[in-house]
């Protein structure tokens, strides 16, 4: 059995149709099919089901290909440990990073690509659901987002600092002043919301359907920085955490008087899993930037 030919038939599964499989693996539709016809003769069994309209697994490749996945990431992996130790601190640095982060990572990614400039870093923003699947399939390295309500399985979370969710305001808001806001005191407030997907929009939802509760939502954004920039323009309001105005001097976040409002902000990596070690400095360079440190002192 090869890994070529557990790739092909992860491939094949996936797309349930040998063209469109052996085009994204670029070889011929015939190579395709005799390297899985060898690897079905090899493990004497059956793995897809065909005929002239379609293409199935059997039960038997249903079995196979969580195996098979597991396998071709065991192997990635451990090509991966081998460069790492052969090139030090080279190669590529993948990176998942929630709306709500941009003020969080720019210090640290200046830092780390002065420091190591022959490290390729890849930045990918996405919801935390999108990032933390990414995650799972070895597509990012690490994740950084807020601590998830409901924890994953195969992830564990590192804690950077702690946050709460706030009304974000202009300094010259009529609510500026208040130390705390409650939720009937957005009644009548118009407010630009972060979009279902996101975090700030879930952890406001466990106790409020923006879109039933009467509250005046104007609109609705899945961009952290652009909704920002909508407030700091306007009479707006909007709920997100406070840590998202780091560097907005014209914006000031209050918290909302809610039970259990605390926002962790984490840094997510899989459970049992090899860390490169341009991630392991990447995390060690963001503890110690300037704004991770403000934010864990801020709550001591």
């Amino acid at each position: 059995m090869e890994l070529r030919q557990l790739k092909y038939f992860v491939k094949t599964a996936e797309k349930l149709n040998f063209s469109e499989a052996a085009r994204s693996l670029y070889v011929t539709q015939s190579t395709l099919s005799q390297q899985i016809r060898n690897l079905e003769d090899e493990l004497g069994t059956v793995l897809f089901q065909r005929d002239s309209h379609s293409v199935c697994l059997t039960e038997n490749g249903s079995r196979l290909l969580p195996l098979a996945r597991q396998t071709l990431l065991d192997a990635a992996s451990c090509s991966e440990q081998i460069r790492d130790l052969q090139q030090m601190l080279s190669g590529e640095l993948s990176i998942g990073v929630t709306y709500s982060f941009s003020p969080i990572l720019a210090e640290a990614v200046k830092n780390f690509m002065k420091e190591y400039p022959g490290v390729k870093l890849n930045v990918s923003y996405k919801t935390m659901e999108e990032l933390m699947d990414l995650l799972r399939k070895r597509q990012v390295d690490l994740v950084l987002a807020f601590k998830p309500n409901t924890p994953y399985e195969e992830i564990e979370s590192h804690g950077l600092f702690e946050d709460h969710l706030s009304v974000i305001m202009r300094n010259d808001h009529p609510l500026a002043d208040k130390k705390l806001i409650e939720l009937p005191e957005l009644a009548g407030q118009r407010l630009a919301m972060p979009a279902k997907g996101l975090q700030a929009r879930g952890t406001f939802e466990k106790y409020i359907d923006a879109e039933n509760s009467g509250l005046n939502v104007c609109l609705e954004i899945n961009e952290a920085n652009i909704l920002l920039d909508l407030v700091e323009n306007s009479s707006m309001l909007t709920i997100l955490s406070e840590a998202t105005i780091y560097g907005r001097n014209h914006l000031k976040a209050i918290p909302l008087d809610l039970p259990d409002n605390q926002m962790q902000g984490c840094v997510h990596v899989l459970k049992k899993s090899y860390q490169k070690r341009s991630a392991e400095a990447f995390i060690r360079m963001l503890r110690d930037t300037i704004t991770v440190r403000k934010f864990s002192e801020h709550w001591v």
